[in-house]
C-alpha cells in the first residue's frame, strides 16, 4: 500500500508541474512580444497540459484501482487538476513563480525544460510501462522546449543592455528555486529503488553543465550550486508546501468547476 501511494503521489507530481507551468505559459497567449512566439509558447503551453493529462489519467486509475475514494466516485483526470486544494499539488515551486516580464518567462522554461529534458531521458526506462511510455511521448516534445528557450535565453543574455539586466534580474528571482528540482521527495526515494524514478542526484551534473554552456554563451554569471535545502520551503512544493503563487492560479484555473460543479463541455 505504501509503494502504491509512492507511486500515485510521484505520478501526481509530474502532472502537477506540468499542469501549473503550462497554465503560467498560456497566460502570455495573446501577449507576446512578436506574433511568431506568441505563438511558439501557447504551443509549448498545450504540450505541457498535454503531458499533464496522460500522468493524470495514469494517476486516476492508480487512486481507483487502490479504492482510497467510496464506490461510485471515481477520481478522474478533471477531478485532479480542479478539484484539489492547494497542500494536495506536489508541483515543484519554479513552476508556480509569477511571469513577470518575458525574460523571466523565457529563464524559468529554460530551467525547468532543462531539468525536464534529463529526467524524462531517464524516466523513459522506467520499470513502469505506463511512465515509461508518456516519458518517451513529452521527452520528443521537451528536445523543442529545451532548445526554444536555449536559444531565447542566448538572445536576450547577448542582447541590448536592457534585455541583460533583465535576464540578470530574472536569474536573482529564480535561481533560489532551482534546487528543489535535485531534492526528492520522501515518496520518490524507494521508487528510485525499485527503478521506477530516477535518482535525482545524477540529473543535476547533467543540468547544471547544461546551464553553464547556455550561460556562457548569453554572457551571463553562473551564480554557483542551485540553491535548496530539503525540508524547507524552497525545497517544499513537491510535498504540498507552496508560495502564495499557487493559490492564484488555482482559484482562477479551478473557478469554473468549483462554481458548477459537475459542468462539462
Amino acid at each position: 500500500m505504501a509503494y502504491q501511494q509512492a507511486l500515485i503521489d510521484f505520478t501526481l507530481q509530474l502532472a502537477d508541474n506540468a499542469l501549473i507551468l503550462g497554465h503560467r505559459n498560456s497566460e502570455w497567449t495573446g501577449h507576446g512580444p512578436v506574433l511568431e512566439q506568441d505563438i511558439a509558447l501557447s504551443n509549448i503551453a498545450l504540450d505541457l497540459v498535454g503531458q499533464a493529462r496522460y500522468f493524470y489519467q495514469y494517476a486516476a486509475r492508480l487512486i481507483n484501482r487502490s479504492g482510497q475514494e467510496a464506490p461510485g466516485a471515481d477520481i478522474t483526470e478533471d477531478s485532479l487538476a480542479y478539484l484539489r486544494d492547494g497542500w494536495d499539488f506536489r508541483n515543484c515551486l519554479l513552476a508556480e513563480q509569477t511571469n513577470g516580464d518575458w525574460a523571466k518567462t523565457i529563464l524559468r522554461q529554460f530551467f525547468f525544460s532543462a531539468a525536464q529534458y534529463y529526467l524524462y531521458e531517464g524516466l523513459r526506462y522506467s520499470k513502469d510501462a505506463e511512465l515509461a511510455a508518456i516519458s518517451e511521448k513529452a521527452f520528443k516534445e521537451v528536445i523543442y522546449h529545451l532548445r526554444w528557450s536555449s536559444e531565447w535565453v542566448i538572445r536576450l543574455g547577448d542582447g541590448t543592455a536592457e534585455s541583460r539586466a533583465r535576464m540578470e534580474t530574472a536569474l536573482g528571482d529564480l535561481w533560489k528555486f532551482t534546487g528543489e528540482l535535485f531534492i526528492p521527495a520522501a515518496y520518490e526515494e524507494p521508487l528510485v529503488l525499485e527503478g521506477i524514478a530516477v535518482e535525482l542526484s545524477s540529473l543535476q551534473p547533467k543540468w547544471e553543465v547544461k546551464v553553464r554552456e547556455i550561460f556562457s554563451e548569453a554572457g551571463l554569471s553562473y551564480p554557483g550550486a542551485p540553491a535548496g535545502k530539503k525540508g524547507g520551503l524552497l525545497a517544499g512544493g513537491k510535498e504540498g508546501r507552496h508560495t502564495e503563487q499557487l493559490g492564484y492560479i488555482l482559484a482562477e484555473m479551478q473557478f469554473l468547476q468549483r462554481a458548477y460543479p459537475g459542468c462539462e463541455w
